[in-house]
């Protein structure tokens, strides 16, 4: 059986040299590269094939949950196992959206990492302790009905972007906020114009608070 590659991508050198030591000693497994930034994670996956990726959350460039997004979406056969110091309700759900087979604190032990790894190579879902009792007491909670959105025209981001727009926040700054690019900024910016019918960033932001967007 072949060894299961491995690729890392986390931005935190001293955590990149523990896991390349821990993987160099097992023989079911292999690394086959490191990122240091998401968008760096997105080329090395298409050049190397790896079997697994290793995804932190926070990353330079292109965060850890658009970089899963976007490798997913080119590569589905790949699987993506987020390992982060993170545990926050947001980031464990928009990880599994973005389509995460694995869920683990960087505080997991080196077994645990490893029947990870091995586990969502294989399929499975994998989750740390913590992750899975907060999955439980989400799922488990009564939901009450989602209130409509604002401007219910706008996807989820036009209106985060819509959000910073109304505190003053340039496109550079909404771009170092997000971690995304300006490009995407002026993408998004120039939707949320069309959509709401408006000519300028002063009408988009009457707008939005008209509407109660803030």
């Amino acid at each position: 059986m072949e060894p299961i590659k491995v690729l890392i991508a986390d931005d935190h050198p001293m955590f990149r040299e523990g896991v390349r030591s821990m993987l160099r000693r097992e023989d079911s497994v292999t690394l086959v590269g490191e990122a240091t930034t998401g968008s760096a994670a997105i080329t090395l996956a298409a050049e190397l094939q790896p079997d697994v990726i290793l995804m932190d959350v926070h990353m330079p460039e292109v965060n850890g949950i658009d970089a899963t997004r976007r490798i997913l979406q080119q590569h589905p056969h790949m699987r993506v196992l987020v390992l982060t110091m993170f545990e926050d309700d947001d980031s464990v759900f928009a990880a599994l959206r973005a389509g995460a087979r694995g869920y683990l604190l960087k505080g997991a032990d080196k077994a645990e990492i490893v029947r990870a790894i091995s586990g969502v190579a294989s399929g499975e879902a994998i989750f740390g302790p913590a992750i899975a009792q907060r999955l439980i007491a989400f799922f488990s909670a009564p939901q009450a009905p989602a209130p409509p959105p604002v401007l219910p025209e706008l996807t989820d981001r036009e209106r985060e972007i819509l959000g910073l727009m109304t505190h003053g926040l340039s496109n550079q700054d909404i771009a170092d906020r997000l971690v995304v690019s300006l490009k995407t900024v002026r993408n998004n910016v120039s939707n949320i114009f069309s959509k709401l019918e408006v000519v300028d960033r002063a009408q988009a932001v009457l707008r939005a608070r008209d509407a109660g967007l803030s």
